[in-house]
């Protein structure tokens, strides 16, 4: 493992493995990406979430660790994340583009009750002026609010919070690791409660077990009594790596529908355009029911889209493919 200082299993993290490394870069430019949008920062690689339908668990296949049970419990930390991060935003060469946080693995997991990277990240990139945003499934962004709000004095902050499932049952098996539901709507009502925004990702939207009218209307109205205002949803993404494991999960906890999914996902890795536009539609019936506005996510990194992009976009359709 590259940069590699120590591996440790904190007691308080049972099962979890901390690998330490010195990072050689912290601003990654996504390929393909122009016009002042692309950058991201990923404190930590792998992530303790555990959610069984994660995009980004093939990245682990690159460390020689594998997309399923390593990609929960083997968590790189580039421990030296902060110092590799200003000297990059001292280059002439950085031009104060948006950075986004948690397009990857979540940088508010519980690894960073440990290691509190984000602090540092967060005042070095409002100290060069560079526009953030964030979008997390982890409560303890409650801790960096008043940073935050402070930061947003002198910077652009833009903040979202991924809250998929509304039924705790099955968030808990679906999303073993993450905070609840309730939870992660309180940290949207604590961010707006300090003048911050904070947009709900409703991503993704799981076939024949999140998308049906009393699911999308119970999700609206909670969404709404937190205080946010703005909704964005996706259909579930399963490219290989997260397929096997999505589906190993789905055999165990809903054996009745591994037909149906392997019929909807069988020419791709996602689902038919024709069920999209069906669920973009009823989606766009709940969140307006309940005074919900939509909007729009960066095209390349997937976060939402920073006020401070150089390139405006236009207002984003009901639906997100």
């Amino acid at each position: 493992m590259s940069g590699l200082v120590r591996s440790v299993r904190p007691p308080e993290f049972a099962g979890v493995t901390f690998h330490e490394v010195m990072a050689k870069s912290a601003l990654n430019k996504v390929p393909g990406s122009n016009y002042g949008f692309g950058w991201t920062i990923n404190p930590y690689r792998g992530c303790t979430h555990a959610c069984v339908y994660c995009f980004a668990r093939p990245t682990h296949n690159y460390l020689d660790l594998d997309a399923g049970d390593d990609f929960d419990r083997q968590i790189i930390v580039k421990a030296n994340i902060v110092e590799v991060l200003r000297r990059e935003l001292g280059r002439a060469s950085w031009n104060g583009d948006p950075v986004a946080l948690g397009t990857n693995t979540d940088p508010y997991q519980r690894a960073e009750g440990r290691y509190a990277l984000m602090p540092g990240i967060l005042r070095a990139l409002a100290d060069s002026g560079t526009p953030i945003s964030i979008l997390t499934k982890g409560t303890l962004l409650r801790r960096d609010l008043d940073l935050l709000a402070e930061l947003s004095t002198r910077t652009t902050v833009d903040i979202a919070m991924s809250i998929a499932i509304f039924d705790d049952d099955l968030q808990q098996s679906v999303e073993p690791g993450t905070p609840s539901t309730a939870a992660r709507l309180a940290t949207v009502a604590a961010a707006r409660d300090r003048g911050l925004d904070c947009t709900v990702f409703m991503m993704p939207v799981l076939p024949f077990l999140t998308d049906t009218r009393d699911h999308l209307d119970t999700a609206m109205a909670m969404i709404s009594a937190s205080g946010a205002r703005r909704v964005l949803h996706s259909t579930l993404y399963l490219k290989p790596g997260t397929r096997e494991w999505y589906f190993a999960w789905l055999e165990h906890a809903h054996p009745d529908l591994v037909a149906r999914y392997r019929a909807l996902y069988a020419n791709g890795v996602n689902a038919p355009k024709d069920y999209q536009a069906w669920l973009g539609r009823k989606v766009a019936v709940a969140r307006r029911a309940h005074g919900l506005d939509t909007g729009a996510t960066d095209p390349y990194t997937g976060a939402i889209f920073s006020r401070a992009a150089r390139r405006p976009l236009q207002a984003a359709e009901p639906t997100l493919f």
